[in-house]
């Protein structure tokens, strides 16, 4: 309680405290110890599992019956695997269970046309192409195809698309944006803002023209719950009550940001002032604008290296096959034979149910502790993912401390303040930030357990049940947010004063309550800020995907491929998000990083020649505050 009250109370001022501390010593030593051995477990895992396993299953893709394609001298040597259904393969079920649940056929090509089972079996030419995605035996009079699971709902065309151009033109737009930013900081960002007003503006201007265009069009007046669902996305974009909803929505968007935009536009110039010296701070350490490239780098180590060791624990000897279904059926998850599945008892009581391979096993003791080894697997992916996360935020954060504290700026900042940061954070803090992404590879393994649950619970009559699920799942998002807020504060603090993961955490955490109403306004409008500027690449580049793929550009008119169906644009917005939010997170962390230690410097000092602000000027004149002279 004592540690507590202290915590809780104003810093006080300490004469020797010159930035982040140079000389400190490890923090969390047990929890480094804990991760080290863990890694090493987690090597002995992947070894033991590449020993066991089958590595054809690397280099072959297998289909739905254990079979490998693509094998010379053998009847499957179409080299292509074909999903029915390849969205289900984005359940966070596959972390556990390591199989995509529909069904995979070898195949010679991929699908180069969009088509539906329906409309193909109107056109004989376009059933017979159809049937070679189906399975063996399909033929003209055969009823309930899609029911039995004979034949994919619908083709998507499967090949190289030029939506990468979409995401290069999204990579050039935010570093060009981050370099204006930096040298144009308070113009970037009323331009910003004035911009996302503007292309709002348009796209609600654009709706209602799409609108107005389609009222004497037959068929355009029906309403999307007349419709239900369709596999072709273009059908929507022809009824008049989508453009309306779409208008509506960036209506409302429109009018929260003018609100918000009017009611805090004396703490946007204070926001503005915070972006400057993020600005100033990124153009002192420009390294730190490649930082990420490292993180992903070795994030793209850790799932790889999750991946082939998943792929080998789960090709252990003889093949096992269990029962997919896609409604409640007694029997789901069960081992099954496919060779006598249509005629067995469990495809009379499941019609929909399924005969798939699932994974490899056998009656071993290592095939009786297999499913240990795979949640071992899972467990250290989310461990070491977030290890690499959380090495990346304290490695900034070392950074950019180094730059705040600094009193002649920027004499006394290091030569290499990235590359130094780093080197303190792996010398000295290895166990903090094995601490701290220990707790937040728990949580998100509970979150994944329990989506499990959910699913085996898909069919369950308990209500109870359900709705205690759903407040569980609700309560760990939340704790998950929490936890994440918190664990980047805290990697701040250890950067700074070097201190453990659970002492920089309460720090934190006391800190920002002291500061509550700045933390809510101040802090939040400035991500504000930075997520407009996310808002306005992604619009950008998300107009110029659609008119680009749409074929509504003369200029591209030729070279634009066919937009089979509206996913694209899609899925390019939502990529162009991830490359500008990859940019503006060395922004948010370096904000976040200035703002902590402008908290600090204001409950440290009182502007006195004995204990300067080291704040700078801008924020010193916004907030009425100055630093006194030793005559003063």
């Amino acid at each position: 309680n004592n540690d507590i009250k202290r915590a809780s109370e104003p810093r006080k001022y300490d004469a020797n405290f010159k930035g982040p501390i140079q000389n400190r010593g490890c923090t969390d030593i047990i929890c480094c110890i804990l991760f080290i051995v863990a890694i090493v477990a987690y090597f002995a895992v992947g070894i033991l599992a590449w020993s066991q396993g089958d590595p054809r299953k690397v280099i072959y893709p297998t289909n739905s019956k254990g079979q490998f394609c693509g094998q010379a001298g053998t009847e499957l040597t179409k080299p292509l695997l074909f999903y029915f259904n390849i969205m289900k393969c984005a359940s966070p079920l596959v972390l556990l269970e390591f199989q995509c649940p529909t069904t995979q056929l070898c195949v010679d090509t991929c699908p180069n046309r969009f088509m539906t089972l329906l409309k193909a079996k109107v056109v004989p030419s376009d059933w017979n192409y159809y049937k070679s995605y189906c399975k063996q035996g399909v033929s003209d009079g055969m009823v309930n195809i899609l029911k039995n699971g004979l034949c994919p709902a619908m083709l998507l065309p499967s090949k190289p698309c030029k939506s990468s151009f979409c995401l290069v033109l999204a990579t050039i737009i935010s570093l060009i944006f981050i370099v204006l930013l930096r040298f144009l900081a308070g113009i970037m960002v009323w331009v910003m803002i004035v911009l996302v007003i503007l292309v709002v503006g348009y796209g609600i201007v654009h709706c209602y023209f799409e609108y107005a265009a389609l009222k004497n069009e037959p068929g355009s007046n029906v309403t999307l719950q007349e419709i239900g669902f369709q596999t072709d996305f273009s059908v929507y974009l022809h009824i008049r009550q989508t453009w309306l909803a779409f208008m509506i929505i960036l209506a409302i968007v429109e009018v929260i940001i003018i609100l918000l935009l009017i009611f805090l536009r004396k703490r946007i110039l204070l926001a503005i002032a915070l972006i400057k010296e993020a600005s100033r701070a990124i153009g002192h350490v420009m390294s730190s604008l490649f930082y990420p490239l490292l993180t992903f780098l070795l994030l793209a180590v850790v799932i790889a290296y999750w991946a082939v060791t998943a792929v080998f624990l789960s090709t252990s000897n003889q093949a096992i096959y269990k029962v997919f279904n896609e409604t409640a059926c007694e029997y789901s998850r069960q081992n099954c034979d496919p060779a006598n599945f249509s005629t067995s008892n469990i495809k009379t009581k499941c019609p929909d149910s399924m005969c798939l391979f699932a994974f490899y096993g056998g009656e071993t003791a290592y095939h009786k502790y297999l499913i240990g080894l795979q949640f071992y697997n899972v467990f250290l992916f989310f461990w070491c993912a977030n290890f690499v996360t959380a090495l990346g935020q304290m490695t900034l954060a070392g950074a950019f401390a180094s730059y705040y504290w600094a009193f002649n700026k920027p004499k006394d900042i290091p030569a290499c303040p990235i590359f130094a940061s780093l080197g303190r954070a792996l010398r000295y803090h290895t166990g903090s930030l094995a601490f701290g992404s220990l707790i937040l590879a728990i949580i998100q393994v509970i979150r994944v357990l329990l989506e499990y649950l959910d699913y085996k619970l898909k069919g369950a009559q308990n209500k109870f049940a359900k709705f205690l699920l759903c407040c569980l799942k609700c309560c760990f998002w939340c704790l998950e947010k929490f936890i994440k807020f918190l664990n980047r504060n805290a990697y701040i603090m250890v950067a700074i004063y070097g201190k453990n993961f659970c002492t920089s955490a309460r720090d934190a955490f006391f800190l920002l309550m002291r500061n509550v109403i700045r933390v809510a306004v101040l802090d939040k409008v400035t991500d504000f800020l930075l997520f407009l500027g996310k808002l306005l690449i992604v619009g950008l580049v998300g107009i110029f995907a659609f008119f680009f793929f749409s074929g509504r550009v003369k200029a591209f008119e030729s070279t634009a491929p066919t937009l089979n169906y509206y996913w694209v644009p899609i899925l390019v917005t939502i990529g162009s998000y991830l490359i500008a939010h990859g940019f503006f997170s060395v922004y948010a962390m370096c904000v976040d990083t200035l703002f902590l230690c402008f908290l600090e410097d204001l409950e440290r000092n009182d502007g006195s020649a004995e204990r300067p602000y080291l704040m700078p000027d801008s924020l010193l004149k916004i907030l009425n505050k100055k630093n006194k002279t030793a005559a003063e």
